[in-house]
């Protein structure tokens, strides 16, 4: 094998960086002079603009960018020269320090800058503008850099990100190292951004066996993870067992052998007989379930607070166990304006009378209206009647359709860090009448912790379009609860009204939800642009809703028009889309700061959205799927703010931005639970295997005026066709019904 060859410079530019495995293409001075600066590749994990490097390699050449040097490793030595110096500090390096900043510190004690604030940073207090709090600031964020770059050099080898080091560093301090080196599958569960994949290539790099237990275990319950995120509460024992095989490549037996010790750990897995989904209706044919244990734990418990709900005796609600109902809805029909259609008057008793209930229906079938009817009702007895959504657009739009306050699900429940609630059993909230919007987005977990914190003899009315998309999160919570045969009492309804039988959206989604393809000429606001290339369609949905869209309506393309897509990857998909809709929306502009982060530039007045749940952001937590525009960004502080859409402002340290996406584009499942004057929506062959009815359905009901399509009438027609396949893995409805024992 030939022998590394060295290389000495100046790191002056990062041209890319990919956040997930470090791959990093930048520029460095060698001090050749003539300013000529050569280009590097290769892993420069954690490597800062002003370092000096001293990388290890190969030279070689490529076609389009000449002479280049393959980086295999490198260490950094500290800038001696004050040009050098100021470059590092000015960097983004350490928090509190930006370029001007750094500049005044620089000019202030020249080659002894970085002996000052290693050894005596009290005496930065000498340099105008920096007062003790920001000397403070910058003496701990030198010293934690210190010890994130120990970190960062030890998982150099194992091609473990920047971001992910220094989360490492955040979650467990001095004990990083040690914590990698003898229990990496800890990374997995504790550190966000971590999957099991990295943690097994750690564990590979710090000798742990390929056919360790612990190793099989971690794969196990990372299969088990994997298919949550799919939506499943559980898997079949054997195709969980075959999936395990496959990822880890090792023996069955052993599998077998370390499930079975798994199932007798506390937060192991749970193994349970439970009726086959995939079974005839009554064949009475069981599978085992294999469960991760807070699935099993939160079916279980919902199911069991959903029967504890119905079969209260006490009524919070009771005035109306006995009300004149004409009369009652005599007063309403005045109160309101018109009166409710038959469908809806059999809602409103039913909320009003039972203590669990269910209200679906499509787009134009009056469910608002109806809940409306039933909150006027309820406050006219005097009833504490609480309003929530499992997003703030839907909670914000609930609140204007009723006039009263409406919140998202997790402030209502007041959801704390690690996800315990507020309110629970122990102590519900003060409300008789609880309704919720947009159920279909309820997840196994958030529903559970909702019905358990509904006092007994409280009426809970859950309202959603059952032929949406099911939640992000595992379970398909309202479609098991109108489960032919379960407890829950359930109205749905199904008359268009004729005010909502003239709008083009309306009627092709309700011809979707049948099978029959929309109607696409000679509607005014239902359109569709047929491009059969992918790219050029691509190309054209940005053209429809950055320029077309704005200039024919009137409609503002950052806050009015969402394009939707079927999937994140592909040239028609979120990720590209997002790129070239930032492009055309919130282009770089002189003054307008910036920051790039791995492939992403963030600037002020983007679009972003949130890609996970964090409690510990915001008044209570910031969760999956909020959206809001990036307001300020500070390059000294290094933090960039983001106003919510529900108004609350958010700030980000740039070492979290990967929790942070562009939501110009976004996926179809990621839109639910919103509502657009607009949507755009690609629908293109290259998404063939995502293009299912309730996706394009979900989409085209986001929209309150306008829908426009863009894209081949034939994968249009594979989209109304094709009804997704297979129910998720769930037996909460069997719960429910009673066929598994409590």
């Amino acid at each position: 094998m030939t022998q590394l060859a060295v290389l000495e410079g100046v790191l002056e530019r990062i041209t890319y960086a990919n956040e997930e495995n470090g791959y990093t293409v930048a520029r460095v001075d060698t001090g050749r002079g003539g300013g000529d600066l050569l280009t590097v590749v290769g892993a420069l994990l954690g490597a800062q603009v002003g370092e000096s490097l001293r990388m290890e390699g190969r030279w070689g050449s490529h076609p389009q960018y000449g002479r280049q040097f393959t980086v295999e490793n490198y260490t950094t030595v500290l800038p001696a020269t004050v040009q050098g110096i100021r470059r590092y500090l000015g960097s983004g390096l350490i928090k509190g320090i930006g370029p001007k900043t750094a500049e005044r510190i620089v000019d202030h004690f020249g080659v002894q800058t970085l002996d000052v604030i290693e050894e005596d940073p009290k005496k930065l207090v000498a340099v105008p503008g920096l007062g003790p709090k920001r000397t403070a600031l910058i003496a701990s964020a030198w010293e934690e850099q210190k010890a994130i770059k120990e970190v960062m050099v030890f998982l150099q080898g194992v091609e473990v990100s920047t971001s992910i080091a220094v989360r490492i560093y955040k979650k467990y301090g001095d004990a990083s190292i040690s914590v990698v080196k003898n229990q990496p599958y800890r990374l997995a569960a504790d550190v966000w951004g971590i999957g099991f994949l990295t943690a097994d290539r750690i564990a590979r790099a710090v000798g742990i066996p390929h056919d360790s237990p612990e190793r099989v275990k971690a794969g196990l319950q990372y299969a088990l993870s994997q298919a949550t995120d799919q939506g499943h509460c559980y898997l079949p024992e054997e195709r969980l067992i075959s999936d395990a095989v496959k990822l880890l490549q090792v023996d069955t037996g052993l599998v077998i052998d370390c499930l079975g010790e798994l199932a007798g750990e506390p937060e192991g897995v749970v193994r349970e007989r439970v009726p086959d989904p995939e079974a005839a209706e009554g064949s009475g044919e069981r599978v085992t379930a294999v469960y991760l244990v807070p699935f099993h734990r939160a079916e279980l418990s919902l199911a069991g607070q959903v029967r504890r709900l119905l079969g209260a005796p006490e009524d919070r609600l009771a005035a109306f166990a006995d009300v004149d109902w004409e009369k009652a809805l005599a007063w309403l029909a005045e109160r309101t304006g018109a009166a409710l259609a038959e469908e809806q008057e059999q809602a409103v008793r039913l909320a009003l009378t039972e203590r669990v209930a269910v209200l679906t229906g499509g787009p134009g079938c009056g469910k608002s209206f109806t809940v409306r009817s039933v909150v006027e009702l309820a406050r006219a007895k005097r009833a504490k009647v609480v309003l929530a959504a499992p997003t703030g657009r839907a909670a914000k739009r609930l609140a204007e359709l009723t006039g009263a306050e409406a919140s998202t699900v997790h402030r209502l429940l007041e959801l704390k860090p690690g996800g315990d609630a507020a309110y629970d059993r122990d102590r519900p909230l003060d409300a008789d009448l609880v309704v919720v919007d947009e159920a279909s987005m309820l997840d196994l977990l958030l529903a559970n912790k909702l019905v358990k914190a509904v006092a007994p003899g409280a009426h809970l009315l859950l309202v959603g379009d059952v032929d949406q998309l099911p939640s992000v999160g595992a379970g398909e919570v309202l479609r098991d609860l109108l489960a032919p045969g379960g407890p829950v009492p359930a109205v749905r309804l199904t008359k268009i009204f004729r005010q909502a039988q003239q709008s083009g959206v309306v009627t092709n989604a309700h011809r979707i939800n049948s099978g029959v393809p929309p109607v696409t000429s000679g509607m005014s606001d239902f359109f569709l642009f047929v491009e059969d290339d992918t790219e050029e369609a691509g190309r054209l949905t940005v053209d429809v809703a950055a320029r077309r869209v704005p200039a024919r309506f009137g409609l503002d393309p950052r806050r009015d028009v969402q394009v939707l897509t079927p999937m994140h990857r592909g040239p028609a998909g979120a990720g590209v889309l997002n790129g070239l809709l930032q492009q055309a929306v919130t282009p770089a502009a002189p003054g307008l700061a910036e920051k790039r982060f791995g492939g992403r530039v963030f600037r002020v007045g983007d679009k972003v959205t949130q890609i996970r749940n964090n409690y510990d952001k915001g008044a209570n937590g910031v969760f999956n799927g909020t959206v809001g525009v990036v307001t300020s960004l500070d390059l000294d502080d290094q933090k960039l703010t983001v106003r919510t859409d529900e108004d609350e402002e958010v700030p980000y340290e740039f070492a979290e931005l990967d929790e942070l996406a562009h939501a110009y584009a976004v996926t179809i499942h990621r839109s639910q639970g919103s509502e657009y004057p607009c949507v755009v929506v690609p629908v293109t062959t290259s998404a063939w295997m995502m293009l299912q009815r309730n996706l394009l359905y979900t989409a085209v009901t986001r929209a309150k005026r306008l829908v426009v399509l863009v894209g081949s009438r034939r994968a249009l027609g594979q989209a109304v066709r094709n009804v997704s396949a297979g129910r998720r893995c769930t037996a909460l409805d069997a719960r429910l019904a009673g066929a598994i024992a409590p």
